[in-house]
């Protein structure tokens, strides 16, 4: 077995390194492999204002790397000067460091590439008559020729690591650098506009970007069309800085963030804190171990960013970092609840509305005001005629409760947190004075943060009227009684209880809103072809934007138990539910100390009143003690979120009445993120008639 033995420490004199040595180890630093070198000899063709680049390599790199430009040249008396080390025409002072234009400025490229290889360089300006020659071995400059040569630059890089065998040794199959070379030429490509790129190998085409190419066209000749069409058009100012470009669906997920893209005034960058940023935008959108796919293009000043901070200048230093992060979340953030990001069949596009085509439309934003006015004043109205309960609560029938859990059990008063709830319109009788929109004005999507008619109240009422699947369905007094015979589950519990029943207009005769196959899905026509709907899921995500807009507003309803239940825990888990009683508090679970390792459970959420107490209190208690570290206050709050809607969502399996599908489908438009369940999961996928008429050949 191998052992590493330190070696006896010698005193030796302090001398200066050679040259040649200093030039190897500073090629080490910037020369990794095959893609390095072409990412410098790129960078510098793009500095030389070239207008066409083309790239060859035999080997994937390993025998020969080649990159001709058009750009301005190199004079000949220049050329030996190229290649020295920190010499460039870039920089001409200290301060042009926090101001570079360029993507080079180092100086080191072409000398530490000449260090590691045989390169042989060809060069001409457009006011030189002929061209000029000069060949590199091992860091050994040769003598400037003459040679024939077009206007631009020629440099041939050969036997790379030819005399450093022990990097050498280091480098994988040729196919695997020919991959890290295609990337380092997507970078490049995508990043630069009006430059022609190509690049060949072993003399065979295999990727190319013309001039013209805007930045979707290059991603299509990159990556294909089908995920170039799938893209989401980003645009966002603030002040000086801007953002722009292209982030793909939650359907077009990798499972790496290699697909990540950020560019910086023309530099492909990578930012932990962008990154970052663009996850927690797709927060609640994609599915754990999946990353986002991202094209972004930021522009700024050069004096707000540092860029002289890594050799390979990859990583940047921003003036004002937490800003971009901020700017980049709310323009992610709000691009997203304004797109249509239902997922579909493969080869079917999905932009933001009004965006296809180029086609003008209505505003998605004013149709979805339009139809949340239109539908708060029709369940005003109403609300308004509901039966009024024993305790002379006038909106007790808003607060019944889901009966998804265990039957009902003592419970002592309602205690209301924090309720903001505007008078009810006058209604002439039981029957609704405003009509209600139809159902072809229900295709607008709402988002948590629409705006509502002047002087009513985004809490009490108006969420109650929103969310009936939530606040325990409509009331029993606006359907008849053999339509609530017709509605009762298997369990024998009424239907308006359990999902909720549907509103008047949806009349006993009208046809079935959605088909129910496996008690699982949701199948139903569209004007675009056929919907498929998870239940659980969809019904998951409702639950979810209707307790968080409670718990952030500080509304939830908590039901006072006549007879506190007591939970046993262990020492860990007891520790933790009386640390975390403010945040269990937020949610309306009240645990009080009751000696050893039991708590006290004396409160709970109205809404989820027949959920099992002592069940949700430990799987939260687990959600809180998972991570092993003091846990982010909001990041928890989230996840104890999704535990409570996932578990009070109806299940895959459970059979859904007619007027439970109503609702549900009716509930879908009216919450943030409809296209997705907390997790991450779909909840719908569209099959357009294109689709269906393919694959039965029509």
């Amino acid at each position: 077995m191998w052992e590493f033995v330190p070696s006896v420490a010698i005193v030796m004199p302090i001398r200066r390194l050679p040259e040649s040595l200093v030039n190897k180890i500073a090629a080490g630093e910037v020369i990794e492999r095959p893609a390095s070198v072409v990412k410098e000899l790129l960078e510098n063709a793009v500095d030389a204002g070239a207008q066409r680049i083309d790239v060859s390599v035999l080997s994937g790199g390993l025998e020969l790397i080649r990159v001709a430009d058009d750009g301005c040249g190199i004079p000949a008396e220049e050329l030996p000067l190229a290649v020295a080390p920190h010499a460039t025409s870039k920089l001409q002072a200290a301060e042009d460091l926090f101001c570079v234009r360029t993507l080079g400025f180092r100086g080191e490229a072409l000398a530490s590439i000449a260090e590691v290889s045989r390169m042989t360089i060809r060069s001409r300006t457009a006011d030189s008559a002929a061209g000029a020659q000069l060949e590199v071995v091992g860091g050994t400059v040769g003598q400037v020729v003459p040679c024939a040569a077009a206007v631009g630059t020629v440099v041939e890089v050969r036997e790379l690591f030819f005399n450093t065998p022990v990097r050498r040794r280091f480098l994988r199959a040729p196919q695997t650098e020919l991959s890290h070379v295609c990337e380092a030429f997507i970078r490049i490509a995508l990043a630069t506009s009006g430059v022609h790129f190509s690049l060949r190998h072993n003399d065979r085409p295999l990727l190319e970007v013309e001039a013209e190419a805007d930045l979707r066209q290059r991603i299509a000749r990159l990556f294909g069309p089908e995920l170039a069409d799938s893209l989401i058009a980003v645009q966002s100012s603030d002040g000086p800085v801007s953002i722009s470009g292209y982030v793909a669906p939650p359907a077009h997920s990798r499972s790496h963030n290699r697909m990540q893209y950020f560019f910086l005034n023309g530099r492909y960058i990578r930012d932990r804190a962008l990154q970052h940023a663009l996850g927690e935008a797709y927060r609640g959108l994609l599915m754990s171990g999946r990353y986002p796919i991202a094209f972004l293009v930021f522009s700024m000043p050069p004096e707000l960013v540092d860029v002289n901070v890594h050799p390979t200048k990859l990583e940047v230093r921003f003036q004002d970092g937490g800003r971009l992060y901020s700017q980049l979340l709310s323009a992610l953030r709000s691009k997203f609840l304004t797109s249509d990001l239902a997922p579909r069949m493969p080869g079917q596009s999905l932009a933001a509305p009004g965006e296809a085509n180029g086609s003008e439309s209505q505003p998605e934003g004013a149709e979805q005001l339009r139809f949340r006015q239109q539908f708060v004043q029709w369940a005003k109205a109403q609300v308004s005629s509901w039966p009024t309960a024993d305790t002379g609560d006038s909106n007790a029938a808003a607060r019944a409760v889901f009966n998804v859990g265990r039957g009902p059990r003592p419970a002592g008063p309602l205690v209301v947190q924090r309720i903001d709830r505007p008078a009810p319109a006058p209604s002439a009788g039981p029957h609704p004075a405003v009509a209600p929109p139809s159902h072809g004005e229900q295709t607008a999507r709402s988002t948590p943060d629409d705006k509502v008619p002047h002087g009513q109240s985004s809490v009490g009422l108006e969420e109650a009227a929103f969310n009936p699947l939530l606040s325990g369905g409509w009331p029993t007094g606006a359907i008849g009684k053999d339509d609530q015979a017709e509605c009762a589950p298997q369990t024998g519990q009424p239907a308006s209880a359990r999902v909720g029943a549907a509103p008047e207009y949806a009349s006993a005769g009208s046809r079935p809103p959605a088909l129910q196959i496996h008690n699982k899905y949701l199948v139903t026509e569209t004007e675009e072809g056929v919907l498929v709907i998870d239940q659980h899921a969809l019904h998951e995500r409702i639950l979810y934007e209707h307790l968080r807009r409670r718990v952030h507003s500080g509304a939830i309803e908590i039901q006072n138990l006549l007879v506190p239940e007591p939970v046993d825990l262990g020492p860990a888990e007891a520790a933790a539910a009386l640390e975390h009683r403010a945040l269990l508090g937020q949610l309306g679970i009240c645990v009080e100390p009751f000696g050893g390792n039991t708590v006290l459970i004396t409160g709970f959420p109205a809404m989820l009143a027949n959920l099992d107490p002592v069940e949700l209190l430990r799987n939260l208690i687990a959600e809180l003690t998972e991570s092993g570290r003091p846990p982010d206050r909001l990041a928890v709050l989230d996840r104890l979120l999704h535990t409570i809607a996932c578990r009070a969502a109806v299940k895959a399996g459970d059979r859904l009445s007619d007027e439970e599908i109503r609702t549900l489908l009716e509930q879908r438009h009216l919450v943030g993120d409809h296209h997705h369940c907390p997790h991450g999961r779909p909840t719908a996928v569209i099959l357009t008639r294109e689709e269906l008429d393919r694959q039965f050949g029509r």
